[in-house]
């Protein structure tokens, strides 16, 4: 088996970052946390503990009030085409195809299709659908509309592929298989990957690293370390290791929920 691709140097950093919203609500406070080249890291939480919120201010998306992002390895800002994003939804046009969907952020960029041709070629190949380059997407199933969706991410090639949420509304077999797709591709291609769940189970089974955060406001309680090898399978998904962290990360997250009450 092989060890975690994660190395320890910092590729961002955010620090002592608070987000408040103009309706007053709190989504994020003193909320700081460094992301090492080559991890992949979830952020675990109850709804409205600013996990989206988080991933959205690394993006760009959404500025702080307060805090900043630093990324050591690039300089003080990132450039687009360090980042890719996948969302909780697929979000596909519905009148482009695969191909085309796919090829919609080398074409923002000013590319041609001809010239994108064997770059989006290549990433449909990754992720298994260079056969329906031109299908559209009411033709897909929802897992591969999903894989769609993390093409279009990684078409730029992206350093850092931030996910949130991008397997919930899946059937559980589906989601397995699209988990077990995504390690392949991170081992594989050594990005650093920052992933949003409510799911212990997949947190665990995906994560090098996982980030347990709570509520009012949104903060890290925990960070956690799931320190098995990769790569990982269906007989990790069985094995006592992976029932104990389980369990350690789900007491972790009551106790997170804990604190919240408390306040």
């Amino acid at each position: 088996m092989l060890n975690s691709p994660a190395s320890t140097s910092e590729i961002v950093s955010m620090k002592g970052i608070s987000k408040t919203f103009s309706n007053g609500t709190i989504a994020l406070k003193d909320f700081s946390l460094d992301i090492h080249q080559g991890e992949f890291v979830s952020l675990l939480g109850p709804s409205g503990c600013g996990k989206s919120t988080a991933l959205r201010i690394v993006t760009g998306l959404t500025k702080p009030t307060t805090g900043k992002v630093d990324w050591p390895l690039e300089g003080r800002s990132q450039q687009d085409h360090e980042l890719g994003f996948v969302f909780q939804e697929p979000n596909l046009m519905p009148w482009a195809t695969v191909f085309g969907n796919v090829w919609l952020p080398l074409r923002l960029k000013g590319i041609s299709k001809k010239a994108a041709h064997a770059q989006v070629t290549e990433t449909l190949q990754m992720v298994g659908l260079e056969q329906f380059a031109q299908s559209y997407p009411r033709e897909l199933s929802g897992g591969m509309k999903m894989r769609v969706s993390i093409a279009r991410a990684l078409v730029t090639k992206p350093k850092v592929l931030l996910m949130d949420e991008p397997f919930a509304a899946l059937d559980e077999i589906t989601r397995f298989k699209l988990n077990n797709d995504l390690l392949h591709l991170w081992e594989t291609h050594g990005w650093t990957v920052i992933f949003v769940t409510h799911s212990v189970f997949e947190s665990v089974y995906l994560s090098n690293r996982i980030v347990v955060m709570a509520t009012r406001p949104g903060r890290v309680v925990n960070n956690m370390k799931i320190d098995a090898a990769y790569p990982r399978d269906e007989e990790f998904r069985t094995s006592s290791v992976y029932t104990g962290f389980c369990r350690d990360v789900s007491r972790a997250l009551r106790d997170a929920i804990g604190v919240e009450d408390q306040l």
